[in-house]
C-alpha cells in the first residue's frame, strides 16, 4: 500500500470532512478547506473529502452561510469602530427571508490598524445601522454573527443606532466605547425602533463568555484588542457598571446570561435592549449546514485554527469539532497555525491529535504570508502518516487471515 490510496477494511475510499475555523486575520475559512484538501490529494488521490467551512460567528460568517444556502450579499456603508465610515454587507440566506448580519464586518478587529486600538472608545454603532438597513428592506428575521470583535462596549453603540438612550446624568447621550459604558446613569427604550417588537432576532455566540470576572469580555480579549494591562480592570469595569444599570432599569441579569460577554459585551447589548435570543453559534450551524450529520458520515474529520492553546476548549472550533465527533466515535485531527501553553488541553475535548503547521521558527509575518501553504503541506504530511497507520492495520489483517 505504500504510495497508493489507503483504503479501509471495507475497500472504501477514506472518506475526510475537513472542518476547520478560519485564521483570524489570514485565511478565511473557505481557503483554509481548500488548503487542506489539497494536501489530502496530493498524497490521497482518491479520499472523498466533504469541505465544511465552520463559520463561529467572527469575519466571513454572513459570506459563509450566503454561500452554503445559496443567498446573497447586500453592501451598505456605515459606520465604523472608529466612528469613521466603513464598507460593510449582510447577507440574507437562500430562505429569502432572514438577514445575517455579522459583527465583525462593521465592528471588526481587523478594521483597526494595529496602532489605533483601543477598546475604551471602539464603537458598534454600524453593527445597529446594518440591522436598521435590514429592516429598512423589510427583514424581521435577523441572524447576527458575534465574533471577532474590537469593541468592547457591551452593544451600547448598536444600541443607540436603532434609537434607544443610554444617558449621562445630565441627561445627555454617553460617549463611544467602553468609556462611555461608565458614564451611563439611565437607560430608555422608549424610543427604540418599533420594528424590533416584530422582529425575531437570534445571536450565533460563543455562549461560554460572561459578561464580566476574571473570564470576562474585558479581562480576557480585552488585550487583543489593543488594550494596555493597566486599562483591562477598565474594561470589566465599564461591562459590570453596565450589568447593574441594565438590572435596575430592565430587571435583567445580564451577568448570569450565557453569552452575554461575546464581541465585548455585544451579546449583552442585544439581549437586554434589542431583545435578542442567544443561542450556540454551532447549533446554528449545524442547523443550516447539517454539521452533526455531516460528521456522522465520515472516517475521520480534519480540523484546524490559527492558534490553539488552552483556551481553545472554550467554545473555540477544534473544540466543538471534537466534542461532537467524539459523540459520533469519529477520530478527530486538528492543525493550527500555532500551538499555545495548554494546547494539549484540547485532547479532552474529542481532538486526537494536534499539529502545527509552522515548518520552523519564523517571523509571524511570514508564517502568515505562507498559511496556505503551510496547510497544504501539514495536511499531506498527516496523510502520509495514516496512510502508514492503515497499511500496517491491513497487513495486520491479511497476516491473522493467513
Amino acid at each position: 500500500m505504500h504510495g497508493s490510496d489507503p483504503h479501509l477494511a471495507d475497500h472504501r475510499p477514506l472518506r475526510i470532512l475537513v472542518a476547520p475555523s478560519g485564521f483570524k486575520e489570514g485565511l478565511p475559512p473557505e481557503a483554509v478547506c481548500a488548503a487542506i484538501a489539497a494536501g489530502v490529494h496530493s498524497v490521497c488521490a482518491g479520499a472523498q473529502i466533504d469541505c465544511l467551512p465552520v463559520p463561529d460567528g467572527g469575519e466571513g460568517f454572513a459570506e459563509s452561510l450566503v454561500r452554503m444556502t445559496g443567498g446573497s450579499l447586500r453592501h451598505v456603508t456605515v459606520t465604523g469602530p472608529l466612528g469613521e465610515p466603513v464598507a460593510s454587507r449582510y447577507g440574507i440566506l437562500g430562505d429569502g427571508e432572514t438577514a445575517v448580519v455579522e459583527l465583525a464586518e462593521s465592528a471588526g478587529l481587523r478594521l483597526i490598524p494595529p496602532d489605533r486600538r483601543d477598546p475604551l472608545r471602539a464603537t458598534t454603532r454600524g453593527v445597529g445601522e446594518t440591522i436598521r438597513a435590514a429592516l429598512d428592506a423589510g427583514f424581521r428575521r435577523l441572524l447576527v454573527g458575534c465574533g471577532d470583535s474590537g469593541t468592547n462596549d457591551g452593544g451600547a453603540g448598536l444600541a443607540q443606532a436603532l434609537g434607544v438612550r443610554l444617558d449621562r446624568a445630565d441627561g445627555t447621550p454617553i460617549g463611544p466605547g467602553a468609556a462611555g459604558l461608565l458614564e451611563l446613569q439611565r437607560i430608555d427604550l422608549s424610543g427604540r425602533d418599533p420594528r424590533l417588537a416584530q422582529a425575531q432576532i437570534e445571536v450565533a455566540c460563543n455562549l461560554a463568555i460572561p459578561l464580566t470576572g476574571p473570564t470576562g469580555a474585558g479581562r480576557s480579549f480585552g488585550a487583543q484588542k489593543g488594550a494596555p494591562p493597566a486599562a483591562l480592570d477598565w474594561l470589566d469595569l465599564a461591562l459590570s457598571s453596565f450589568a447593574a444599570i441594565v438590572r435596575r432599569d430592565l430587571a435583567i441579569h445580564l451577568v448570569a446570561v450565557p453569552g452575554a460577554g461575546a464581541s465585548g459585551g455585544a451579546g449583552a447589548g442585544l439581549h437586554a435592549l434589542l431583545g435578542a435570543r442567544l443561542r450556540s453559534r454551532y447549533d446554528v450551524v449545524d442547523r443550516l449546514c447539517d454539521l452533526d450529520r455531516r460528521i456522522g458520515a465520515a472516517d475521520i474529520v480534519f480540523t484546524a485554527e490559527g492558534r490553539i492553546d488552552a483556551q481553545s476548549p472554550q467554545g473555540k472550533v477544534p473544540a466543538e469539532i471534537g466534542r461532537r465527533a467524539a459523540a459520533a466515535g469519529i477520530p478527530v485531527i486538528a492543525m493550527a497555525g500555532a500551538l499555545g501553553a495548554g494546547a494539549t488541553r484540547i485532547h479532552a475535548h474529542g481532538v486526537d491529535a494536534v499539529f502545527s503547521i509552522a515548518p520552523g521558527p519564523c517571523a509571524l509575518d511570514a508564517a502568515m504570508a505562507a498559511t496556505e501553504r503551510h496547510l497544504t503541506a501539514c495536511a499531506a504530511n498527516v496523510m502520509r502518516t495514516l496512510r502508514a497507520g492503515i497499511a500496517i492495520g491491513a497487513r495486520r489483517r491479511e497476516s491473522r487471515a493467513a
